[in-house]
């Protein structure tokens, strides 16, 4: 059996966080009832003109400045032709020949090491409408809210190799995305959806095999699913002695599988040319120069910081700067208790471990990181034992709390004072006189049964590291 490669290409779609729509001054809000945010522009009505949004086009070309692209000083839009119910004006407004950005790439981190995934183009687009069916009416209804609302299509190169390159790359891409606050990233809203082109060859053949292009994936699982099931589908094709034929497919996401929707469009089937209802757009050098300044801290250089500011390990710092509000709660909580390590420790398990669960931002905890650096800051102190820690997390997650006024309100302030202490060992010595006899005869490992002991005389509030330190002074 042959063995092959697999060869990936992804085109991104991100809604951009501008208040209003690409052409008109319609609200591009999430939720609204259906039609409700529409104009005769985005309904496509006979005789309107569009009016491109600047805002836009500053968001397109901040993207192309933070993956080094060459941001084209001159671009044009195109009508792309097709018809579609939910695409009234019978035409896309898009960029073709001409797009804002070229070239340009995103680094990755796998299993494998580190990658540079090369990006085609950057080009911006209006959004289409919705389709909604109803097996209840036995009807089909239109929403145009979505339509014109703004979009850049992000096209990356053939460069990825597996599943696993496909996912960091996305998540790279829409880490920057966030960073840069031009959009929310929201997979299950589409605010950031993606379509994968995937193909084999035999391992050494530099010609690309037949394509085929997958639609409707709404997460990271469902991106790494979907090619893994399509991966095989065509060797399982190559090497009946099939042929992979080039066209769209839909995965679906309860039986994980793809099934064929149509034949595969090419670039000549929309019949593209330069829209006459928009000059070409010009970019002038101040707007760029604006733009470039404007740009924030990347997750790549962020991490790089966190490594050689904070000495934390790389694979924990590309986690704790994933997300850009996980990384300023990180720095906040650092800046109110000097204790990185420690600090990233909890965050990484105990608060992470929440947002998945509660599918929350960091931005949104009622725990502050002030608050979080208190706790910390008591547990390292020796005010409180890290179990006690623990346990009350969740209350301060749930409330926001000062750490310290609810650990003297349930009466968990450890037990430090050796004084205190060395009474509470010398009665619970005394009590067992058989289990010393025992120990001083060489049964040391009764000292987990002492230190017992006197964490059960003092109800748990002994400071366990002080109790094992004069134990040992004691039974020497």
């Amino acid at each position: 059996m042959a063995s092959y490669e697999t060869v990936i290409g992804l085109e991104v779609h991100a809604q951009l966080k501008t208040a209003s729509k690409i052409f008109c001054s319609c609200s591009t809000q999430f939720g609204a009832e259906p039609n409700e945010n529409t104009c005769p522009v985005c309904t496509g009505m006979p005789g309107v003109l569009p009016v491109l949004n600047r805002k836009v086009v500053e968001f397109a070309a901040k993207m192309g400045l933070a993956i080094d692209c060459e941001i084209n000083r001159k671009s044009v839009f195109a009508r792309k032709n097709y018809f579609y119910p939910d695409l009234p004006k019978g035409y896309q407004t898009s960029q073709f020949e001409l797009p804002i950005c070229e070239g340009g790439h995103v680094d990755i981190v796998t299993s494998k090491g580190p990658k540079r995934v090369g990006v085609t183009r950057i080009h911006m687009e209006e959004d289409a409408g919705k389709n909604i069916h109803s097996a209840h009416d036995n009807a089909s209804f239109v929403d145009l809210n979505r339509s014109c609302v703004p979009l850049i299509e992000i096209v990356s190169e053939p460069d990825m190799r597996s599943p696993e390159e496909a996912v960091a790359y996305l998540k790279a891409l829409r880490s920057i995305l966030v960073y840069l606050d031009i959009c929310d990233g929201n997979m299950e809203e589409g605010s950031f959806r993606c379509d994968a082109n995937v193909s084999i060859r035999p391992f050494g053949q530099e010609a690309f095999g037949t394509r085929a292009e997958l639609k409707n994936l709404n997460s990271f699982k469902h991106v790494h699913k979907a090619i893994e099931y399509e991966v095989e589908r065509q060797i399982d094709l190559v090497e009946d002695g099939e042929q992979v034929v080039q066209e769209t497919r839909l995965y679906d996401a309860a039986k994980g599988t793809t099934h064929s929707m149509r034949g595969k469009e090419e670039a000549h089937d929309y019949r593209y040319f330069p829209c006459p209802d928009l000059v070409p757009l010009v970019l002038q050098e101040s707007w760029l120069d604006q733009w470039r300044t404007e740009l924030p801290e990347l997750p790549k250089a962020k991490g790089q910081r966190f490594v050689t500011q904070y000495g934390l390990a790389a694979d924990d710092a590309q986690l704790l700067t994933a997300e850009r509000d996980l990384a300023e709660y990180f720095e906040a909580a650092v800046t109110a208790f000097n204790e990185p390590k420690k600090i990233a420790n909890w965050i990484m398990t105990d608060i992470l471990r929440e947002l998945n669960a509660t599918g929350g931002r960091a931005a949104d905890l009622k725990l502050t990181p002030a608050n979080l650096a208190a706790l910390v800051r008591l547990v390292e102190q020796g005010a409180i034992s890290a179990k006690s820690a623990k346990d009350i997390l969740p209350e301060l997650l749930e409330t926001g709390v000062d750490p310290e006024a609810l650990v003297k309100a349930k009466g968990l302030v450890q037990i430090s004072d050796t004084s205190a202490l060395a009474s509470a060992i010398d009665a619970v010595l005394s009590e067992n006189p058989a289990e010393l006899a025992e120990f001083r005869g060489g049964k040391t490992k009764l000292m987990g049964f002492f230190v017992g002991q006197v964490m059960r005389r003092t109800k748990g509030q002994a400071n366990p590291a002080v109790v094992n330190q004069l134990l040992a002074e004691k039974l020497k």
